[in-house]
């Protein structure tokens, strides 16, 4: 019996140990991929800082080649964060999003080439690549670009349809609430009808029939008039009030 205990115990002592280092390594992998982030955007805003001032500060090649690494950045970061931001409420968008992943593929393979550029000190060679360069980032951003605005296009459409659609059901049901029956242009039903409702009588919640019964002085009523009485006002009965709780007898 002891022995089963101190074994149960050590089992328990080696699960607790044994998730306490996969918390650990999953919490250590976790801060890693943010310190990696971290350092990745430190590292981008540094670059794209730095693509800038040249494309500024400096003319001829090394300025060309700043230009269209610039370019070639702004265009495909742009169309990944708005793919990625819309395909997690259009799946229709996971096609496009593996489109633009193949896309990236070249557009690394440029930025590369341009990157080399920079460092190669022939300067006329650099100058004679320049055209096919050009023309290269030209078609990727231009495929780029054309992922990007027809996602957001998508979605612009996609929400003018909705607020269209809200807009006429709210139309509809502005038009139900305004809507009532005047009872003072409602015909008194004729004698022998008086078990039909009229319009103003559904409107109103006045029961069927009574408008007759009051008329012809009620069933079995003989030639003598009926009493002139104020109407009760708890038989008054509107569309908007609560029915009236029944009274209890004891």
């Amino acid at each position: 019996m002891d022995a089963a205990i101190i074994t149960i115990m050590a089992l328990l002592f080696l699960s607790f140990v044994a998730l306490g280092v996969f918390v650990t390594v999953k919490a250590a992998k976790a801060a890693k991929r943010g310190v990696d982030r971290t350092l990745d955007q430190a590292r981008r805003t540094v670059e794209d800082t730095t693509l800038r001032a040249k494309s500024f500060g400096q003319t001829g090649v090394a300025g060309e080649l700043a230009r269209l690494r610039l370019s070639l950045r702004t265009s495909m970061r742009a169309t990944q964060e708005a793919l990625q931001a819309g395909v997690g409420q259009d799946a229709s968008l996971k096609e496009s999003l593996d489109l633009f992943h193949r896309l990236s593929g070249h557009g690394l393979e440029l930025d590369d080439d341009l990157k080399r550029l920079e460092r190669e000190p022939e300067r006329a060679y650099v100058s004679g690549q320049l055209p096919e360069l050009t023309a290269r980032t030209e078609r990727i951003t231009s495929s780029a670009d054309a992922l990007r605005r027809a996602a957001r296009e998508r979605a612009l459409k996609f929400a003018e349809d909705d607020l269209s659609s809200l807009s006429a059901q709210i139309d509809v049901e502005a038009g139900a609430l305004r809507h009532w029956t005047d009872p003072e242009t409602t015909r008194e039903p004729a004698q022998g009808t008086a078990s039909r409702a009229t319009p103003a009588d559904e409107a109103w919640g006045r029961p069927a029939g009574a408008a007759g019964q009051s008329e012809q002085g009620g069933p079995g009523a003989g030639s003598e008039p009926s009493a002139i009485t104020a109407p009760d006002p708890r038989r008054t009965a509107y569309p908007w009030e609560k029915s009236a709780r029944p009274e209890t007898t004891t």
